[in-house]
């Protein structure tokens, strides 16, 4: 298989280090999602008239519910029958070298983890904070979700990491740092972009349409669409991430993707089928009059 016209990748990692202090793409990718995630919902709750205090809640939620889902999520999905034998370092992660005991970091997280994370810290705080429904806290919340999504897969392209096959395509890219020498997919990039896209669409819908954001669900509906009817394409082109899964018709990635793709369809199908919820802004944590 011909490299020339591939792309050559040895992208660093770090963004640069001092002393034993090293600031690593994926973690500012990762930080920056939420900041740019934060702005962005503040924004659509003055828009609406909210209360923009229920976003600092919200997002403290979620924060905590994305890092621990993620981390069990990849632990119970992709790595139990390591970390059945190594419990401690499901939440201490630490390995032994010929000099030792060190710290390596985490390294696993699930992005179906995540979700299912966010999924609960949204249950609680809507039953805690809001006493809306649901599903009228994730309309909004999945809006900026799909772009934090589309930084945290460029995260995972600096560090060389989840790509896919062979191909023989212009752009396929030769991941130098992991020793590879032959082209592979990078589907991180094709995530990153189906993300980026499902981004666009929901903050369409829900500026410039007239009623489908008060449609209950249906912006829900097209992230779970968006995310992971995508992501459930893309894994036939991208490497298996555990030994487990070779064999399988599915791999797992794929399998935790359907049940999301059906409730999109069942979400899209309800809220276009139903009325749209009428505006009622006698209820809590609406203001009076709208601010743009």
């Amino acid at each position: 298989m011909s490299t020339l016209l591939a792309i050559h990748w040895n992208a660093s990692p770090e963004l640069f280090s001092l002393g034993p202090l090293s600031i690593r793409w994926y973690g500012l990718m990762f930080a920056m999602g939420f900041l740019f995630g934060f702005s962005i919902l503040t924004r659509m709750f003055k828009y609406e008239g909210l209360n923009t205090e229920w976003v600092e809640t919200l997002f403290v939620y979620v924060i905590i519910a994305t890092i621990v889902g993620a981390r069990l999520g990849h632990v119970f999905f992709y790595g139990w029958e390591y970390y059945s034998q190594h419990l401690i370092e499901i939440v201490l992660p630490i390995a032994k070298g010929t000099d030792g005991y060190k710290f390596v970091g985490f390294q696993g997280l699930a992005s179906h983890g995540g979700a299912f994370g966010i999924l609960l810290a949204v249950i609680i705080f809507s039953k805690r904070v809001t006493k809306r429904p649901v599903l009228w806290t994730l309309d909004r919340l999945l809006v900026p979700v799909a772009l934090v999504g589309a930084m945290i897969r460029t995260g995972n392209l600096m560090n060389s990491e989840i790509y896919g096959v062979a191909t023989n395509l212009p752009w396929g890219f030769i991941f130098e740092r992991n020793s590879e020498t032959i082209a592979k997919h990078p589907t991180m990039i094709y995530e990153t972009l189906c993300y980026l896209i499902t981004f666009i669409l929901l903050l369409y819908f829900y500026y410039k349409t007239k009623d489908l954001k008060d449609r209950t669900g249906f912006l829900t509906g097209v992230f779970f669409i968006g995310v992971f009817f995508t992501r459930f394409l893309i894994e036939f082109v991208k490497e298996n991430q555990e030994a487990f899964e070779a064999g399988m018709p599915l791999n797992m990635g794929q399998i935790l993707s359907i049940p999301f793709i059906l409730t999109g369809i069942w979400l899209i199908y309800r809220a276009l089928t139903n009325p749209p919820q009428a505006k009622n802004t006698n209820i809590p944590g609406h203001k009076v009059g709208k601010t743009k």
